[in-house]
């Protein structure tokens, strides 16, 4: 496949052996717009931060959609797939281990990590998904993961972005899959919130002492 590599910032921890934070941004953002956020979830990690190599109108994405809540589903697949090897060839450039990666996504971005969930589910030690909505359909069986690994979703209550009722179904289908979800409504729209924030940040301390 022709995969391209991605733009991004990374952040060394003093510890070799950290867990890394893997920053995804939302439609518009870039590698830099969730970096404030990392001293805050998880200050000790190794810190990846990258940018989406689609281009909506100007406005950075990690995949192509067909219009709003309508995923380009072929470009989903690439694109995860893309994104999974450049961190991996990264890791071992780096000297991160892929496996002790945390996903911490912002619509978009949550979306791709969903994805990678799905496609790669022993890949990532956990993630945070902010406002997500599943991001392959048709999808009937469990994609089983050993690992058990948690993950973390808010969704908000007056969301017009996001669907309830997927959202739930989403959480399901991450439990039938072996996932250890944790899922939160929080009363807003699809804004992140120091609430999303505060509530991922204990959840990243619990489940990666």
């Amino acid at each position: 496949m022709d995969f391209k590599p991605m733009q991004y910032i990374y952040q060394p921890a003093a510890n070799n052996d950290a867990y890394t934070l893997l920053l995804l941004h939302g439609t518009g953002g870039d590698e830099k717009d969730l970096l404030p956020l990392a001293p805050v979830l998880a200050k000790d990690f190794h810190v990846l931060s990258l940018r989406g190599n689609v281009s909506e109108h100007g406005m950075p994405r990690f995949f192509r959609r067909l219009g709003m809540g309508i995923f380009d589903e072929e470009d989903v697949h690439f694109r995860t797939h893309e994104m999974v090897h450049f961190i991996r060839q990264l890791a071992a450039e780096k000297g991160f281990d892929s496996n002790k990666t945390v996903a911490a996504g912002y619509s978009n971005g949550a979306n791709i990590a969903g994805a990678v969930l799905m496609l790669y589910p022993e890949l990532l030690a956990g993630a945070v998904l902010f406002r997500p909505m599943q991001p392959l359909q048709g999808i009937e069986d469990p994609f089983d993961t050993s690992r058990q690994q948690p993950v973390f979703m808010s969704s908000g209550t007056q969301d017009g972005t996001v669907n309830a009722a997927d959202t739930e179904a989403y959480a399901t289908l991450l439990s039938a899959s072996g996932f250890r979800v944790s899922a939160h409504h929080i009363n807003t729209g699809h804004n992140l919130t120091q609430q999303d924030i505060d509530l991922a940040a204990s959840w990243i301390k619990e489940n990666f002492k």
